[in-house]
């Protein structure tokens, strides 16, 4: 089970591609939703998302869902941990609650996968500039009064820094982020799981951490440091979560769960103390992919492969309330 454990922690970094198929422009779902398939346009092609709300007009509000690392997909699924749901989910309660919601394949995932032609391209920049592309897309559209992100684990960082950035960003929710920057998150994951893999890898993150590549690294430490993955290692290694909660001036909500065996929910604590004025919820019960898990660890990490059960309920009742009271 140790095994299983460090699997989910790592693999995170796996960038690999998946694939999606195209959909018609305007669908209803489940004759409860309305969806659109949305995109923004680059040089080397297309970022491809989906715009969910009521099937009446929503109330004005739009929910940009920012999904973690990894080749997780717009609905919160990653062929390496699992098929959850979550990020559909997200989009579904929002929907019932009356609001819009934007959620999409990132990079080289899904529909978006044409934007990257081979791994070495990946930069954790991007990922920021891709939120910012949404933002600005919307930001000019009559139905929306306020823009709000949503990010899920890396997600949350990739958020945080956008609604930085951005003057169109009226709001930000945090979930399951680390306030440790991502090679002292690696690190410690890698040294609680395995003190050999743990020493073999310092040396290795404190090159990438300077901005310098490592053109050979041991074969059991392949998949996680291999030469093509090391470009967007540098980029994400970049950037400190506190420094960013601590300069957002817009509502922040953080939540965590207190189950989450990929990052601990004292990390949310440390991220509201950050940024000033934040509210912060820890959810009882709730896992990294916001269900509601036992105890024991077998169970928690069924949840990652179980589309059927449902989000935490406390969990969409205080981004709801969040996003009302706006």
């Amino acid at each position: 089970m140790k095994k299983s454990l460090f699997i989910i922690a790592v693999a995170f970094l796996m960038l690999t591609v998946s694939c999606g198929e195209k959909e018609e422009t305007v669908h209803l779902v489940d004759d409860r939703y309305q969806e659109e398939n949305v995109s923004v346009l680059f040089d080397e092609g297309e970022l491809k998302g989906s715009l969910m709300w009521p099937m009446e007009e929503g109330k004005g509000n739009l929910v940009v869902i920012v999904p973690g690392s990894g080749p997780t997909d717009r609905n919160g699924n990653n062929p390496q941990a699992g098929e959850n749901n979550n990020l559909l989910m997200i989009a579904e309660a929002l929907s019932e609650a009356g609001y819009y919601s934007l959620r999409y394949d990132k990079r080289g995932i899904g529909e978006s996968r044409d934007l990257i032609k081979k791994e070495s391209d990946m930069d954790f920049h991007d990922a920021i500039n891709d939120v910012l592309s949404w933002v600005s897309k919307f930001k000019g559209d009559s139905r929306f009064e306020k823009i709000i992100l949503l990010g899920h684990s890396e997600g949350a960082l990739i958020a945080a820094e956008a609604c930085s950035i951005s003057t169109d960003c009226d709001a930000l929710i945090a979930v399951s982020g680390t306030a440790q920057k991502a090679h002292e998150l690696l690190l410690a994951q890698l040294k609680a799981q395995s003190q050999e893999a743990y020493e073999m890898s310092v040396p290795i993150v404190g090159e990438l951490v300077k901005g310098n590549m490592v053109p050979e690294v041991p074969v059991s430490l392949f998949n996680l440091f291999r030469p093509s993955v090391q470009p967007y290692l540098i980029s994400w290694f970049s950037y400190d979560p506190v420094k960013i909660f601590s300069g957002i001036k817009d509502p922040v909500l953080i939540l965590h769960g207190d189950r989450d065996i990929q990052i601990p929910y004292e990390e949310a604590r440390i991220l509201h103390e950050a940024a000033t004025g934040s509210k912060l919820e820890i959810i009882e019960g709730m896992n990294h992919v916001l269900k509601d898990a036992p105890e024991d660890l077998e169970g928690n990490i069924a949840t990652y492969s179980d589309p059927d059960l449902p989000l935490s309920e406390e969990f969409m009742k205080k981004v709801i309330e969040f996003i009302a009271g706006l």
